[in-house]
């Protein structure tokens, strides 16, 4: 990234405007964290419930004890194996954090991104940067530039472009503020990673934990209906559907005889599914169809994350009528 696009993405900054940029997971929409009015930019133009917590994207760990009141020693742990990456702590808030940021709530979401353009960034704005993904609220987050200008358009000061995002979603957020260290959302870095780098099992997730992005049943979802399918049931499922144009996502090879209007073949490898999950998503919706299916994955921790993202996507028994019948 060009000095002059960072220098006039940090003058936006300090001015209290919303800057794009992307990390490894999706790109952001940032604002100057310790500016609770620029903050709120961000819940405006995202349409964002104000109840809704954002993640604070600071250059290293050493910031981690002027945002968090506590930080165990599980926090250094996870922080030295980690980061810079895409993990999540939630801590103990300092006093100095505004509600806006935690919804308030008396915990803080922190997190050091590895993408280049992201820590170039933050270390010259030289302060942090709170931020969630760059979409819409609920909506697909964006992987490139222009999915952020699609979505986004004049709400955002400037986009920085640093090229589709390599992980492509959003980080693995992990609670440090009870006993017992639980993973709240899961991502590229799995439960049993965080596990090993502790030395010690994790907690429930269920009860009395923080709310934290992602959490809601309903998230990243596209502009149509979208059904998840057992793979040996997709074209019984399109058969019972005549005339309605639907669009299957699968890891095989099209049927001869499919009765799907459009076939997308995903890769078969976790981490190449998931870096192209949202882009892949969002040309589906607009190739015509009136209904996505997903096929089902593989019940296996590589694929834990890449499900959630997809199960919060679903709607739970779409219906999707031929385009003769809307009128």
């Amino acid at each position: 990234m060009i000095d002059q696009e960072i220098e006039k993405a940090v003058q936006i900054l300090r001015k209290g405007g919303l800057v794009a940029f992307p990390t490894e997971t999706v790109y952001g929409l940032g604002a100057d964290a310790s500016n609770p009015a620029a903050v709120r930019k961000i819940f405006a133009a995202k349409a964002r419930p104000a109840d809704h917590p954002l993640i604070v994207h600071v250059a290293d760990s050493s910031e981690l004890k002027h945002w968090a009141a506590q930080v165990p020693r599980s926090a250094w742990l996870l922080a030295e194996k980690f980061w810079p990456g895409p993990l999540t702590l939630v801590l103990k808030r300092a006093a100095r954090v505004s509600d806006v940021i935690t919804a308030g709530q008396d915990s803080v979401a922190l997190r050091v991104p590895s993408h280049p353009v992201a820590r170039q960034l933050l270390k010259a704005f030289g302060g942090a940067i709170a931020a969630p993904s760059a979409n819409r609220f609920g909506r697909l987050s964006p992987t490139t530039a222009q999915h952020v200008r699609d979505e986004l358009g004049n709400a955002v000061d400037l986009v920085l472009d640093g090229g589709p995002c390599d992980v492509g979603i959003e980080s693995t957020i992990v609670d440090l503020t009870a006993e017992a260290p639980a993973v709240l959302r899961p991502g590229r870095i799995s439960a049993q990673q965080i596990a090993e780098a502790l030395l010690a099992p994790l907690g429930e997730s269920a009860v009395e934990r923080p709310r934290v992005p992602g959490s809601l049943e309903s998230h990243y979802a596209p502009g149509l209906p979208l059904k998840i399918v057992q793979p040996d049931e997709i074209e019984n499922y399109l058969r019972a559907r005549p005339g309605t144009p639907v669009a299957v996502l699968s890891r095989r090879g099209r049927p001869r005889d499919s009765k799907a209007t459009l076939w997308q073949v995903a890769p078969e490898m976790a981490d190449d599914y998931a870096r192209l999950l949202y882009a892949t998503l969002r040309l589906l919706e607009v190739c015509g169809c009136r209904l996505i299916v997903v096929e089902a994955l593989p019940a296996l921790p590589e694929w834990n994350a890449i499900r959630d993202r997809l199960s919060r996507a679903a709607t739970a028994e779409p219906v999707a009528l031929p385009v003769s019948a809307r009128r």
